[in-house]
């Protein structure tokens, strides 16, 4: 039986078993790392049986620059051969761009000292096993620390989904230049979706459980907010209009009126922020908004997209992390992107 984990339900006595996998010196002395040559590839916990991952730490070091970006995390449930996890590390601990500072939210944080302390709490259930690669495609060497905990069943709860997130990225997107007139922009019609940049698309049956968008506004204009993009979900196929449109990027982000001030609630919050006053939104900018009290279900199908300023008037460098749950199998990732096509702007 899957643990319960709110404060209400602490009394509840679990039949289950705490297991940890780290990176602990086996010898007793305390060299607490994994080193990690360039380009190699290690499995850090592979756990058999049936189970749930209730948590996972890390942090690292390595003097390349960019690490955060040239490192890949991969996780597999029950034997797949196609990963259900594949993000750059810094990415799937909560803020892109290679940047590592402190934040928090309920299911992901990134702690002091300078946000090098990586947790993740969302829940990872396998009914046969678990594997967990990290693969170094830094030039130089990584040193890694981790704490994989998990809890062991004797048989698994049904109808549990698989846990998955998956890095995107379009750099930079399409735009109508720096010239037009945003009213003028804004006048014309999206009613297809199309052009949109996509956070999502999945298979199956399962539910979206939210995401970190990451935005580097480059432009030269003064007046260059990025967020005017409608969220559109599209959900089993529906035909036009989707099931869940939005008004605005930074409405889907439960903000509003072009914020440029950094906070962290549990659910949602803007993590990173660039700017300054003379462009409150200029350089790079993080969002998260976490789908915990309001997961999105699909039956067949999902499509998470957002309008990259209305219409697509601005050319910026857009990235996202993608949470879900869902049966398996899953449909396969695009490849992801080689180490020179993830590197953030400078």
């Amino acid at each position: 039986m899957l643990g319960y984990s709110t404060l209400a339900d602490l009394a509840r006595l679990r039949g289950c078993k705490r297991r940890r996998v780290s990176s602990y010196d086996t010898s007793g002395a305390n060299r607490d790392w994994w080193a990690f040559e360039p380009g190699e590839n290690k499995i850090i916990a592979d756990i058999p049986g049936v189970g749930c991952i209730r948590h996972i730490w890390m942090t690292m070091h390595s003097e390349e620059e960019f690490y955060l970006r040239k490192v890949v995390l991969r996780m597999f449930w029950d034997g797949e051969q196609n990963p259900s996890v594949q993000v750059p590390i810094g990415d799937f601990f909560g803020i892109g761009h290679g940047i590592a500072k402190d934040f928090w939210s309920l299911p992901l944080t990134m702690s002091p000292s300078n946000g090098r302390g990586f947790n993740c709490f969302f829940t990872m259930p396998f009914s046969e096993a678990a594997r967990i690669e990290i693969e170094n495609e830094c030039g130089k060497p990584l040193n890694l620390y981790f704490y994989v905990d998990y809890e062991e069943y004797k048989e698994l709860e049904p109808n549990l989904g698989r846990f998955h997130a998956q890095w995107r990225r379009e750099n930079p997107t399409d735009g109508y230049g720096e010239d037009r007139d945003l009213d003028d922009i804004w006048s014309d019609p999206n009613l297809t979706g199309e052009g949109n940049y996509i956070i999502l698309e999945a298979e199956g049956r399962g539910h979206y459980v939210g995401c970190h968008l990451d935005i580097d506004c480059f432009s030269e204009r003064k007046d260059k907010w990025y967020g005017e993009g409608d969220d559109m979900i599209f959900i089993d196929g529906e035909p036009w209009p989707p099931r869940l449109h939005g008004t605005g990027t930074e409405d889907y982000f439960n903000t509003a009126y072009s914020p440029h001030t950094e906070f962290c609630t549990p659910y949602f919050g803007i993590s990173l922020n660039q700017g300054d006053s003379k462009n409150p939104w200029r350089r790079k900018n993080s969002l998260y908004r976490f789908h915990v009290e309001d997961p999105i279900h699909f039956e067949k199908s999902i499509r998470v997209t957002i309008e990259h300023g209305h219409n697509n008037n601005l050319s910026n460098d857009y990235s996202s992390t993608a949470y879900w749950y869902q049966t398996e199998p899953h449909k396969p990732f695009p490849p992801l992107l080689p180490v020179e096509k993830r590197l953030p702007r400078k």
